[in-house]
């Protein structure tokens, strides 16, 4: 069974998220989480200068119940660029994540169906080879981060993240 986990028609939701760009590396890209006519609206401006060219948000921390779920499936619509679904988990070390990478498509809603398989460890930008599997039970935070190397702005906008249920034979729905 699925269950919506994040729904920005809600008007409370919104407000839940804060950037984390790469000012705090020195960068000086800008991106920030909004809610605009039932969307959650990720949008900024990536810069390459000062060795930046990331923007993220992450929702404030929430104890999820995901041990007998099998992914996450996201509603978006893009500007074409690729962005990355982070969860974070007390299995890893602090800034680290759980990662799984999507394509949007320009101007099209789409479903993003993302299985657990899908994400990997990593830290800095950096696979983290000896990481464990991830355990769904521990995810405690969600967030969004664009990474593409390319400069100029970027705009996603997200509907809804919802859970992945798997029927008796293992397929996911």
């Amino acid at each position: 069974m699925t269950a919506r986990l994040i729904d920005f028609q809600q008007e409370d939701e919104a407000p839940r998220w804060r950037a984390i760009n790469d000012d705090v590396m020195g960068g000086v890209s800008r991106g920030n989480m909004r809610g605009e006519d039932g969307v959650g609206v990720f949008s900024g401006e990536l810069s390459l200068e000062h060795g930046g060219g990331f923007a993220s948000v992450r929702r404030e921390p929430e104890a999820f119940a995901l041990d007998d779920v099998s992914g996450l499936r996201l509603y978006v619509r893009g500007d074409g660029r690729r962005y990355q679904l982070r969860v974070y988990s007390n299995q890893l070390i602090e800034g680290a994540a759980y990662r799984a990478v999507f394509q949007t498509r320009a101007g099209e809603w789409q479903r993003v169906t993302l299985p657990w398989h899908e994400f990997e460890a990593v830290f800095r930008g950096r696979r983290l080879e000896d990481a464990p599997s991830l355990d769904p039970g521990t995810i405690h935070q969600v967030g969004f981060l664009t990474v593409d190397r390319r400069s100029g702005p970027f705009r996603l906008e997200v509907a809804w993240l919802e859970t992945l249920g798997t029927d008796d034979e293992g397929r996911i729905w």
